[in-house]
């Protein structure tokens, strides 16, 4: 026990004083607000990784004064200073940790979410230290290899460059263990996990007897080859019957076509496949058609589809097509040009037939998806390829902050326009819209094509930037959005990590807010982009809050979904 003891003693004493202040500094910073509330687990794993970082930073600017040969203080004056920062520190962090329920309860309340009454501090810490220690313990261990592999260079190379060796070394030797291995093994496993759950049949959604639906016997496409959420998508969604009961109207049953990953070996022959599924349901035959490009897993967001089921009598067709059995921010990473090859693919398919239609006697045609979906839709038509014959517009909601045309659109926003709800030239031709709907007017305009981005302000995946490590997001100036809190402010490095830990989090949010979009919203959006007129205010003020109670009722039936809104 003793010899324990005087370990942790001499580890202790190792630690860089000025590693230890700048940590603090970083733990104290991420205790403030971002854009989503979070848990002391979440909180405390932020706080401990961002005291790591502080600590290596530290460690760094120390090496860096040694290595110029710059003059040192005393011992003395040394440790006089190091207690004087170090109560400094202890202060900040002690005032930071009390304050934390209140910052808190700011992203809280403008959420709508009630307050809660304790941070848990305590807790914070202990997962802050858990976290800390383990980065720390992992630091030493590169260091050691580093210094090893410099010691055994140095015998033929001069030492300094032996040095840089021996980390350059060590670097490529953890990266290929983490990559080739860990990375990958986990990435095996959760892609076999995935699959699994995307084959699971759920005995309350039994297969259509309907044989004008996608995987009914007569379909091109068989039930069990749709994929969990593929049955989903095809078994949900209002019936001619409900629709009739909410508008007050005839209306029909919409046509909804989804091809699974093992509906075709190729995302050519899968878009084919959902191409002549669509043309077997007559779907170009109505009057407005979709072409969705989903979300990683396959899902795809009730509260738009339906949205728009509605708005049109059900006089609508959609056709989707799964590209992953990944959550979106895993086929992100490790499955990035999946999306693009299948949304490209669907389109090209759709799109060549609806063009050799009558242009009077053809459906409206549209283009939709959510977070990753919205990023590869984008992908799926170029301008080029359509000017000559443009379809209709798109609808995109919670596009990640690394689409495209997103983010020119936004850098190019009128002047005095904020970041998160943008105004674009005279916007006929793009808007933004919110919670609150869009700032230009209703009866504004359009030109030939509509297209509307449905953005929250408190959604990291949309405004998430690597930029904010050294410079304030355009967003964070005043007027701030309506859900976003007061009391957030910026610090380098600490902001970024907290909106990357807002991303992971980001649908955990009520709905109508951070990356959960709500189907009152979603009428607004389809309104404007499919150009509805034949419903009055008051009808559409119902319709909302119909399937805002709906929609809520129903929240528990995606909790078990792992790619719930991204």
């Amino acid at each position: 026990m003793k010899g324990l003891a005087r370990l942790v003693q001499r580890q202790l004493l190792s630690l860089s004083g000025i590693g230890l202040m700048l940590g603090a500094l970083f733990f104290a910073a991420a205790l403030t607000p971002t854009l989503v509330p979070r848990s002391y687990l979440t909180q405390g794993a932020l706080a401990g990784g961002c005291f790591a970082i502080g600590y290596l930073a530290g460690n760094l600017w120390r090496w860096l004064w040694h290595y110029l040969e710059l003059p040192e203080p005393s011992a003395h004056l040394r440790s006089r200073a190091n207690a004087l920062v170090a109560a400094g520190c202890l202060i900040v962090v002690v005032v930071y940790l009390w304050r934390a329920a209140e910052w808190q309860n700011s992203v809280r309340a403008a959420m709508k979410m009630p307050p809660v009454e304790t941070a848990h501090p305590l807790k914070v810490c202990a997962v802050a230290l858990v976290t800390f220690v383990a980065l720390l313990l992992l630091g030493r261990l590169f260091a050691a290899l580093s210094r090893f592999l410099a010691l055994q260079t140095k015998r033929f190379i001069p030492r300094r460059v032996a040095n840089v060796v021996g980390v350059v070394i060590a670097g490529l030797l953890f990266w290929s263990i983490a990559n080739n291995f860990l990375i990958r093994t986990a990435f095996d496993a959760l892609d076999s996990s995935f699959r699994e759950f995307d084959g699971l049949f759920e005995p309350e959604r039994p297969q259509p007897t309907d044989p004008g639906k996608t995987g009914s016997t007569a379909s091109l496409v068989k039930w069990k080859e749709l994929g969990r959420m593929g049955r989903r998508f095809i078994a949900s969604g209002p019936r001619a019957a409900e629709i009739s009961a909410v508008t007050g109207q005839a209306a029909q049953e919409p046509v909804r076509v989804y091809v699974g990953l093992a509906g075709a070996g190729t995302a050519q022959a899968r878009a084919r496949l959902a191409l002549d599924e669509l043309k077997r349901q007559h779907g170009f035959d109505r009057a407005v058609l979709v072409v969705i490009t989903p979300t990683g897993t396959g899902w795809i967001d009730p509260s738009a589809m339906d949205t728009v089921e509605y708005l049109h009598h059900g006089n609508v067709a959609s056709v989707a097509m799964q590209y992953s059995y990944l959550n979106s921010p895993l086929s992100l990473l490790f499955q990035p040009e999946y999306g693009a090859e299948a949304a490209r693919a669907l389109f090209a398919e759709i799109y060549g037939y609806w063009t050799t239609l009558p242009k009077d006697k053809r459906p409206r045609l549209y283009l939709h998806g959510l977070s990753l979906g919205a990023l590869n839709s984008e992908k799926s038509a170029e301008l080029f390829e359509t000017i000559g014959d443009p379809i209709a517009g798109a609808l995109w909601s919670g596009a990640p902050f690394e689409s495209r045309f997103w983010r020119a659109i936004t850098a190019n926003r009128n002047p005095g326009s904020p970041a998160w709800l943008p105004q674009f030239r005279d916007s006929r031709f793009v808007r933004f819209m919110n919670q609150n709907g869009a700032t230009v007017p209703s009866d504004a305009p359009w030109g030939a094509m509509r297209v509307v981005y449905l953005q929250y302000a408190s959604d990291a995946i949309t405004f998430f930037a690597y930029s904010d490590a050294y410079q304030a997001p355009a967003w964070l100036s005043d007027p701030r959005g309506p859900d976003v809190s007061p009391e957030l402010r910026w610090y380098p490095i600490v902001t970024m990590l907290q909106l990357a830990l807002d991303m992971a989090v980001a649908t955990n949010t009520p709905m109508g807010f951070g990356h959960v979009y709500a189907p009152e919203h979603y009428v607004d959006a389809w309104v404007a982009v499919t150009d509805v007129r034949d419903w009055s205010t008051d009808a559409i003020a119902k319709l909302k809050q119909q399937l805002a109670a709906k929609a809520r009722k129903t929240a528990g039936d995606v909790d078990d979904d792992p790619d719930r809104g991204g």
